[in-house]
C-alpha cells in the first residue's frame, strides 16, 4: 500500500496510538509501569519488517511533547511540597546535573576513543536530565513515602533546564569553539532562571484574569492546552527557559484553579488531561524504542558490536554509580541548610530512603531527544563524528535505568521496607472528617436561625453528613471494618440499581439518550467518591 503527504501522518498516528492501547493494557494486566512495557514494545516493532520507519524530531518533542507533559506534572504537583522540600531538590537539579557532567567529562575522556572534557560535557548534559515518570508510578503503586515521591517529582520537573542549559554550554565549546567565561556563565543562569519563571508567572496572571470571567468548559479547556505551549514559547523567544516558564505557570494557575474553575469545569478538564497525559506519554515511550534501528545504523560501521556493547554497558554503570555518590553527601548539605536556615524540623533521611532515591536516576526521550539535536557538522565543516557514539551511549543509558532500574525497583522498595505507606492516605481520611465536621456544624446553625418549617430538611441533610462521617470513622470507633465493607456494598448495590432503572426508562423509550446520560454522569460521580473514600 502506497502512502503519501498527510496519508502517511495519519496511518503513524494511528499505528502509534494502536501501540499504545494495546501495549498500556497488556502493562496493566503485568501490574508493570507501562513506560517500560512500551518501550521494550517499541524496540521488537522497531526490527519486524513493515513497520514504518518513524525517526524522532528533537523539535517535535521539545515544542510539541514536552511542554504539555511539563505542565501536567506541574499541575498536579502540591506547592505545599514543593516549596517545603525545594532544598533537597535543588540539590537534584543543580548540584547532581552539574556533578553528573563534571564526572561524565572525566570518564569520558579516558573511556572513549576521541573524547575530550568538552566532549564530555556535551555527553553528560544529554543524561544529566531524569524522567521520573516510572519511578513515580512505582513508587506509589506500592506506597513508597511521600516525601520521597515529591522530591523525584520536583527533580524532574526542573532538571531538564538545568541540564539543557549545560547542553547549550558544551555545545558552544565543541560546534562553535567558544568557551563561556563563569560571569557569562552565572549571568545566562540567572536569566534562564529569572526569565522563565517570571514570564510563567505572567501569562499565569493573565489566565487567571480570563478564567475568572468566563464559566464555560469547553473553552477554558482549550485554554489549558493552549498554556503551556504560549509559556515555553515566549520564554524560548527571549532565550530565557521554556521549561521553568510551563513549571511556573501550571504550578500558579494549578494553585489558583480552586478559585476559577467551577466543578463542572473542574471535573471536564481533569477528564481531559488525564486522557492527554497518558496518550502523550505513551507515544513519548514507543517513539523511543523505535529508534533503536535508526541508533545502530547511525553507530554501524564505526565501531565492532563487541565495543559497543562494552561502552554502553560501562557508561550506563557510570552514569547509575554517580547518581549513588552524589544523592548522600548531597542529603546531608540539603538537610544541613533546611534545619539551620530554613528552621525545618527535618533529620536526614536514612540510607534506604537515599538508597531508592539513588535507584530512581531513570532516563527519558528528553535525553535522546538533546542527542538527537546535536548537529552534523561542526561549525568549520569537519563532520561531527563523534554524535553517532553520543546518540548511542544515551539510549544505551535510557534502556538501561528505565528498563532495568525500573523493573528491580519494587523488588529494592519491598526489601528496604519502605512499601505500604499509609500517611497520604491518613492525611485524606483526616482531611474528609474535618470537612464533614465542618458542614454538620453549619448544618446545626443555620437551623437556629432559620424558618421552623424547614426543620424536616435540615434533619435529612444532617442524618446524610452523620452517615458519611460515620462511615469514616467506622473502623477506628467500634463499628468494625466488617461494618464498613458492608455499607460500602450496599452504597454500590444502590447505585447499580439507579443506573439499571435509568437504562430500562431509555430502553422503553420513557426517556431520551440526554437525560440519561445526565442520570448517568450524576451517578458516576457518586460512585467515584465512593471509590475515593468520599461516601454520598
Amino acid at each position: 500500500m502506497q502512502f503519501g503527504g498527510v496519508q502517511t501522518l495519519q496511518f503513524v498516528v494511528i499505528l502509534l496510538l494502536v501501540f499504545v492501547v494495546a501495549f498500556g493494557a497488556l502493562a496493566r494486566r503485568l501490574e508493570t509501569p507501562y513506560p517500560i512495557v512500551l518501550l521494550l514494545a517499541g524496540l521488537l516493532l522497531g526490527f519486524l519488517p513493515g513497520i514504518p520507519r518513524i525517526t524522532l524530531d528533537p523539535d517535535v518533542v521539545f515544542f510539541v511533547l514536552l511542554p504539555p507533559l511539563l505542565y501536567a506534572g506541574a499541575w498536579t504537583t502540591s506547592w505545599r511540597d514543593f516549596s517545603y522540600n525545594l532544598v533537597s531538590i535543588l540539590s537534584l537539579t543543580f548540584g547532581l546535573v552539574a556533578f553528573t557532567v563534571l564526572g561524565v567529562a572525566l570518564a569520558a575522556r579516558s573511556a572513549f576513543a576521541g573524547f575530550d572534557w568538552r566532549l564530555g560535557i556535551v555527553l553528560g548534559a544529554v543524561v544529566a536530565p531524569t524522567d521520573a515518570i516510572a519511578a513515580t508510578s512505582i513508587a506509589r503503586r506500592l506506597g513508597l513515602p511521600r516525601r520521597i515521591v515529591d522530591v523525584l517529582e520536583g527533580e524532574s520537573l526542573l532538571n531538564d533546564a538545568t541540564g539543557l542549559l549545560a547542553l547549550e554550554f558544551g555545545i558552544s565549546m565543541v560546534v562553535y569553539g567558544q568557551t563561556p567565561g563563569i560571569a557569562e556563565s552565572a549571568l545566562r543562569l540567572l536569566w534562564l532562571s529569572a526569565g522563565g519563571i517570571g514570564i510563567g508567572l505572567l501569562l499565569g496572571r493573565l489566565v487567571e484574569w480570563f478564567e475568572l470571567r468566563i464559566d464555560d468548559g469547553p473553552i477554558e479547556i482549550t485554554v489549558s492546552i493552549l498554556v503551556p505551549y504560549a509559556a515555553y514559547l515566549a520564554a524560548q523567544t527571549v532565550r530565557a527557559s521554556g521549561v521553568l516558564a510551563v513549571v511556573a505557570v501550571g504550578l500558579y494557575l494549578s494553585r489558583q484553579s480552586t478559585r476559577f474553575f467551577s466543578p463542572r469545569v473542574r471535573i471536564q478538564a481533569y477528564a481531559v488531561w488525564n486522557a492527554l497525559s497518558y496518550i502523550l506519554n505513551g507515544v513519548v515511550f514507543v517513539l523511543v524504542g523505535l529508534q533503536l534501528p535508526s541508533v545502530l545504523s547511525g553507530i554501524r560501521g564505526q565501531f565492532g558490536l563487541p565495543i559497543l556493547l562494552l561502552y554502553g554497558a560501562l557508561f550506563s554503570a557510570v552514569i547509575v554509580l554517580l547518581r549513588l555518590l552524589w544523592v548522600f553527601p548531597g542529603a546531608r548539605i540539603s538537610y544541613f541548610i533546611r534545619r539551620r536556615l530554613l528552621g525545618q524540623k527535618e533529620e536526614t533521611p536514612p540510607v534506604r530512603t537515599l538508597l531508592v532515591i539513588g535507584w530512581t536516576g531513570m532516563r527519558g526521550v528528553i535525553s535522546l531527544a538533546a542527542a538527537l539535536s546535536l548537529p552534523q557538522v561542526l561549525s568549520d565543516g569537519r563532520p561531527f563524528t563523534q554524535r553517532n557514539l553520543i546518540v548511542f551511549l544515551t539510549f544505551c543509558v535510557i534502556l538501561v535505568t528505565l528498563v532495568g532500574q525500573g523493573l528491580s525497583l519494587p523488588a529494592l522498595i519491598r526489601a528496604l521496607g519502605l512499601a505500604g505507606d499509609e500517611g497520604a492516605k491518613c492525611e485524606l481520611l483526616e482531611a474528609q472528617r474535618i470537612v464533614l465536621a465542618a458542614a454538620l456544624r453549619h448544618i446545626e446553625q443555620a437551623r437556629k436561625s432559620d424558618d421552623p418549617r424547614w426543620a424536616e430538611m435540615y434533619d435529612d441533610l444532617a442524618q446524610h453528613y452523620r452517615e458519611r462521617l460515620e462511615a469514616l470513622e467506622g473502623p477506628e470507633e467500634g463499628s468494625g471494618p466488617e461494618a464498613h465493607r458492608k455499607y460500602l456494598e450496599l452504597v454500590r448495590e444502590l447505585l447499580q440499581i439507579e443506573r439499571e432503572t435509568a437504562i430500562r426508562l431509555r430502553n422503553e423509550g420513557r426517556i431520551g439518550d440526554e437525560v440519561l446520560r445526565q442520570i448517568e454522569h450524576d451517578v458516576d460521580l457518586r460512585d467515584a467518591e465512593l471509590m475515593g473514600g468520599i461516601l454520598s
